[in-house]
């Protein structure tokens, strides 16, 4: 009788222990999300800086600067150019464990300008624009940093929370580079959100990439008096894309193959000396792109061979997929439920049917409604750095709504959308969720170790090798 009265005091006191803990969270999510709504204007200002300033890859020194005033004006130490790229930068507030991190992008999409309204028209012609909500992704993600950092100033959270601005998502990759210094070892768990059409948490993978160039040197001779004491660089590019296409029919479903003809010669009635492409493969995992990737680079050195020309490979960047951590995901999913879904106004809903009927798309307004956690995906589509971030700690993700459903991406569609409210709520959103799931982890060490044992058990491979050139990130 005393052993059960024993047994049954402990059991009272621990669940005694779970209610308290849960009530505290409770009470400091309510105030994570008081924080955000009291920075919401502040919020809405960098992100609308952001979106005017419309910088590309590794150009985004304005879209850097703004955030990182926002997280001075906050209280957080700033390292500013780090792993050698001047855009790049940490924010960091507090000091021991657990070290959450959290990602921010900037950087915009080039030739894609567009106003903030649901017909196109270019705010600057040929000017690029934010037709993946990068504007809304690193303010968000900084914001839900900032209130973080406010409960830990209060000394209801212990531990340390660190923003990552990382610029160049859109084509060099620069969180590579950033992983390759180490900048994500001393993490914990990292945070990640992506701007979208709907809301979610995320457990679809991403597919990995490589970069590269082929440089291909011919002589120049005229292309009518004398051709053949020419040889063409271009023959051998057209070769190698030929030979890329045919490759295309006996490749799996889930590969992907891309170029874009940087020089093919300057004058007609001149035998081209020079050309260079760049090509991008993408697979549903590492090894499988290394199987793309070899096979190209023997396609390039046959066209040289048939041209008679020297060949050059150049490799720019290449990321692996993401890996996929479904405990971290389900409590994303729950801080989701929490927060309900998002809700527009009838001149929000009219804005985004706009913008489908003049891209062809069925009308099918804004979705703000929560999707339910989804089985755990294998890629789909697109790829992203995060991928590498992921393989090396356990990286939570999710997806808000900020465009219209089901419209075009990185287009003027999406532009101008995430320069207004759509986006801005979506932006608000998103930065709620993150700084609620981020409050469990500071909050249960218990959680915090089953998201790495997840990590640790649903491995993607077994080490991590940055397939990046050496020195710092160059589109060159």
């Amino acid at each position: 009788m005393k052993q059960f009265a024993k047994i049954l005091f402990y059991s009272f006191l621990f669940i005694g222990t779970q209610i308290i803990q849960a009530q505290t969270k409770t009470r400091i999510k309510k105030e994570i999300t008081k924080s955000i709504d009291k920075h919401q204007d502040a919020m809405i200002a960098v992100s609308d800086q952001i979106w005017e300033a419309a910088e590309t890859s590794l150009e985004e020194y304005k879209s850097s600067d703004y955030l990182i005033q926002f997280a001075e004006q906050n209280g957080f130490k700033v390292e500013k150019g780090v792993a050698g790229i001047p855009t790049a930068f940490t924010a960091t507030y507090g000091t021991g464990k657990p070290v959450i991190g959290i990602l921010g992008e900037f950087d915009a999409n080039a030739g894609i300008s567009q106003k903030k309204q649901p017909t196109r028209e270019a705010r600057i012609p040929g000017g690029a624009g934010h037709g993946c909500g990068h504007n809304l992704f690193g303010t968000a993600s900084l914001g839900a940093a900032i209130a973080i950092k406010e409960q830990i100033e209060e000394g209801t959270l212990n531990g340390t929370v660190v923003f990552y601005g990382t610029p160049a998502e859109e084509t060099i990759f620069a969180k590579v580079w950033m992983a390759r210094e180490g900048l994500f070892d001393d993490l914990d768990v990292c945070m990640d959100w992506h701007p979208g059409d709907g809301i979610e948490a995320a457990t679809q993978s991403s597919k990995a990439l490589v970069d590269f160039r082929v440089k291909f040197y011919g002589s120049s001779s005229h292309a009518s008096s004398d051709p053949w004491n020419g040889k063409s660089a271009v023959d051998a590019m057209e070769l190698y894309t030929t030979g890329l296409n045919y490759y295309r029919e006996h490749i799996k479903p889930t590969a992907r193959i891309h170029y874009h003809i940087e020089k093919a010669g300057d004058v007609v009635n001149v035998v081209p000396d020079f050309a260079q492409i760049w090509t991008r493969l993408r697979e549903n995992d590492r090894p499988n792109v290394d199987v793309l990737y070899e096979r190209a680079k023997k396609i390039a050195e046959g066209a040289a061979l048939m041209a008679g020309v020297r060949y050059e490979i150049q490799l720019i960047s290449g990321i692996y997929e993401i890996q996929v951590n479904r405990t971290g995901a389900e409590v994303m999913q729950d801080n989701i439920e929490t927060l309900g879904p998002i809700t527009y106004t009838d001149s929000e809903v009219a804005y985004a049917n706009t913008i489908l009927k003049e891209t062809n798309k069925p009308q099918k307004g804004l979705d703000g409604e929560i999707y339910p956690l989804r089985p755990s995906l294998p890629a789909q589509g697109g790829s992203t750095d995060v991928g590498d971030v992921s393989q090396l700690v356990p990286t939570i993700r999710m997806t808000a709504t900020v465009a219209s459903k089901g419209g075009p991406w990185h287009s003027w569609a999406v532009v101008a959308c995430t320069g207004m409210s759509i986006g801005h709520k979506g932006m608000l959103y998103a930065s709620k969720a993150l700084g609620m799931t981020m409050v469990d982890l500071f909050k249960d060490p218990a959680l915090v170790k089953r998201i790495k044992e997840d990590f640790k058990n649903n491995k993607t491979n077994s080490s991590y090798d940055p397939r990046i050139p050496a020195g710092p990130p160059s589109l060159n």
